[in-house]
């Protein structure tokens, strides 16, 4: 007898035909109003969830008592209560490495397009006020050259690294957890602390993933530190900044601009004052957003998932230490 398991998420016909092969399938295309009463009744009966965003805490592990594994379609794991899904016996996997330079991508792009102010400058001509030469005061600043700070060198940090090293020719600095020789080593880059990037960087990255230490790791003392023309760019979570900080720093002159592709509350509200700023380019976390990317992020949590059904590892296992204990 098949499994049951839950997908909560619209994923490609093809990952739900692999799943399918192995799993009885409960599949909602959405969660709402309408369908989430559903959900939770099959959520009694369910050995496995495959999706993301959906916030799994205690309150939800208690009214899934079948539950062994929780395939995350996403690099980010904010969402899950992992001491608890491991006090429970229940693995839980994510999907790292294969958005790493769609994220990058995004992320350099974002970098650019606030530098040169492309945004802005793209609704001046689409509005008809294109009627002369540009002014000065429409002028951007150059990225080539420019020193580029790293704050979480991951995957995604490396590969904005790499873009930074061999595409503009910028020296980089970086702060981690515990240093990255292999960026030191191929992109020259300088381990560094916080507050030296702040201080001392053109353009900053913030890249880290969010946890109780990351929660509004870049506030008030942080953009007072920063140089008056630093640009900073936020394509982790948007709790990892304080954003009525950053928006007191972009409103008072201490830093140039930023690029947003993550908000605190998601979609953001359409009154929050970012969007109202012209030195404020945002976006509505884009991140990992392609065709190819995301399909490749499906397959990998369904792999996750029906290998971890299957009682094997699963290739994106974050909580090891389950392992010895699980039971099938």
């Amino acid at each position: 007898m098949k499994p049951k398991v839950i997908v909560y998420k619209k994923v490609d016909p093809t990952v739900l035909a692999y799943v399918r092969e192995a799993c009885d399938v409960i599949y909602f295309e959405t969660l709402d109003e309408q369908t989430l009463p559903a959900f939770y009744e099959e959520l009694k009966e369910a050995y496995g969830i495959l999706g993301s965003g959906l916030k799994v805490d205690e309150q939800f592990l208690m009214q899934a008592p079948r539950l062994k594994i929780i395939s995350n379609i996403s690099v980010g794991y904010d969402n899950l209560d992992i001491p608890e899904i491991t006090k429970r016996k229940i693995m839980a996997t994510n999907t790292p490495d294969v958005l790493d330079d769609s994220v990058a991508d995004t992320i350099f792009g974002l970098l650019l397009a606030t530098a040169r102010r492309m945004p802005e400058l793209h609704q001046m001509v689409k509005s008809g006020k294109w009627t002369s030469k540009i002014s000065e005061e429409q002028f951007g600043v150059d990225v080539h050259h420019k020193t580029l700070g790293i704050i979480g060198m991951g995957g995604v940090g490396s590969a904005i690294a790499k873009r930074a090293h061999f595409g503009f020719d910028m020296p980089i600095l970086y702060h981690n957890r515990s240093r990255n020789l292999e960026a030191e080593h191929t992109f020259q880059a300088t381990y560094c602390s916080l507050e030296d990037i702040c201080q001392q960087a053109d353009f900053i990255c913030l890249m880290t993933p969010l946890t109780p230490n990351t929660v509004k790791l870049i506030g008030e003392k942080e953009f007072k530190l920063m140089k008056k023309s630093a640009i900073f760019v936020n394509g982790s979570r948007g709790a990892t900044v304080d954003e009525d900080a950053l928006v007191r720093a972009l409103q008072n002159g201490e830093i140039l601009a930023a690029g947003l592709d993550v908000f605190t509350q998601e979609p953001v509200n359409p009154d929050h004052p970012l969007l109202s700023m012209d030195n404020a380019v945002t976006l509505p976390h884009i991140g990992s957003a392609t065709y190819e990317t995301r399909l490749k992020m499906a397959k990998l949590a369904a792999e996750n998932l029906v290998l971890g059904l299957q009682g094997k590892q699963p290739p994106s296992l974050i909580n090891q230490e389950v392992l010895s204990e699980v039971r099938f």
